[in-house]
């Protein structure tokens, strides 16, 4: 893998995880205060703080009504961000096959679970999450990073 595709792929990964540790921390201080503005917050129907605070900002918005909201499964999407962000930088250098299918397919799954959320947001919260939104592009950017390790992979 060349300097210029793992300087893209550290980058991205470091802004997701900057992302995903400032989701928790919105989630956590709204949690605490239920006062608590984000600096996302820009105007009602523009509003990080409602999104993370809201049944689908754990679990995808899918293990609540499944296993209910005590579950050790229904965690903040920021944590599953992070865990995703922290795999696809460590794993990033690794080289082989395998590596290169793990990566490939924890990202068409992270650009999955962003279909589905970005969804959620336009369809039933109604709100624009810019925080959402730019790890959604983050998200598709690895899936083109990995797509094109796979490309090369194939060719050598």
């Amino acid at each position: 893998m060349g300097r210029a595709a793992m300087a893209a792929r550290a980058a991205v990964c470091l802004a997701g995880l900057a992302l995903s540790l400032y989701a928790l921390h919105v989630e956590r201080e709204h949690a605490r205060d239920p006062g608590y503005r984000a600096a996302c917050d820009l105007a009602p129907a523009v509003s990080c703080t409602r999104v993370f605070g809201s049944r689908w900002g754990r679990g995808l918005g899918l293990v609540q009504p499944l296993l209910g909201p005590d579950s050790v499964a229904n965690v903040p999407n920021g944590a599953i961000g992070v865990a995703f962000y922290l795999l696809q930088g460590l794993l990033g250098p690794a080289r082989g096959r395998a590596v290169t299918l793990a990566l490939l397919g924890s990202s068409a799954a992270a650009l999955a679970a962003s279909l589905w959320l970005a969804g959620v947001l336009a369809l039933v919260l109604r709100d624009l999450c810019l925080v959402c939104l730019a790890t959604y592009v983050l998200n598709a950017l690895l899936l083109v990073l990995n797509l094109k390790r796979l490309r090369k992979h194939k060719t050598a």
